[in-house]
């Protein structure tokens, strides 16, 4: 991929601060796509990130500070990017960061996705993740499954918990189509912006929605579903596991149309 920018704190990053970085996982970030130099639910993000900058590390930046960042890094960028803002301390991993290491930014822009086109299968994987309601770096985890998934012919992977419950996708979302409702699993999971944007809109369109428990045993009598993440508010599934799907095409309608309903912000 070819880099737009990659700023530390509203600069561009040297060699010398990103070497450090490259060997490290102890951080977190999120993601979004910019389209004009906006992006939708910027509340999400800055929410996101001082959230978890709290859990991991005790302090966050403030809000003023990450948008000051994100606004140095799109000037030098073209309207139309993708963007990953992380947070990480100084102090790096397999420490105790003291008080006086105050977490730092890392921006990073580069050219603007939309996804793959699906529809997708997706294989059944017993996985959870650490912190599933933190969006952190370093998880191999969700390579090593993808990769898995394709080599036995499936498009991608879907995890499932201890419990047989459907979460999470490798690096998605997912949601349910029942035919009245859109259904969201019940399961430790990471809560994307894109899935609460979504959520938003559809409650102001008035669509019913519900999060319940679901296994790879009920999706034979469902009527539609999809992956989301920052790419996409939407891309059908056609397979999981055994289980066939139909494509749903309203289902995948509404989706996009709540979220193109989610007015763009400047930072």
């Amino acid at each position: 991929m070819t880099f737009f920018a990659v700023h530390r704190d509203e600069r561009p990053a040297t060699a010398a601060e990103l070497a450090p970085l490259a060997f490290a996982g102890y951080a977190h970030f999120t993601a979004m796509q910019v389209r004009g130099g906006r992006v939708r639910g910027l509340d999400l993000h800055l929410d996101r990130l001082r959230g978890a900058s709290q859990e991991l590390f005790g302090q966050a930046p403030s809000d003023d500070r990450v948008r000051a960042a994100l606004r140095a890094a799109l000037a030098q960028s073209p309207a139309d990017v993708s963007l990953t803002a992380t947070v990480y301390s100084p102090a790096g991993e397999f420490t105790v960061a003291g008080p006086d290491a105050v977490p730092e930014l890392l921006v990073r822009t580069g050219p603007p996705s939309s996804g793959p086109a699906g529809p997708l299968a997706l294989a059944v994987v017993e996985h959870e993740r650490v912190l599933p309601r933190i969006k952190h770096v370093g998880e191999v985890a969700k390579t090593y499954h993808l990769r898995e998934a394709v080599a036995q012919g499936f498009d991608d992977a879907a995890f499932v918990d201890r419990r047989g419950r459907l979460s999470e996708g490798t690096i998605w979302n997912l949601a349910f189509w029942d035919g009245a409702a859109v259904v969201w699993p019940a399961a430790g999971m990471l809560a994307g912006t894109t899935m609460n944007i979504v959520r938003r809109r559809l409650d102001r369109l008035g669509v019913p929605q519900v999060s319940k428990e679901v296994t790879p045993a009920d999706v034979p009598a469902l009527a539609g579903a999809v992956v989301m993440n920052s790419w996409t508010p939407g891309i059908a599934v056609r397979r999981i596991g055994a289980a066939d799907l139909p494509e749903a095409p309203e289902f995948v309608e509404l989706l996009h149309r709540a979220y193109a309903a989610e007015p763009l912000t400047a930072p």
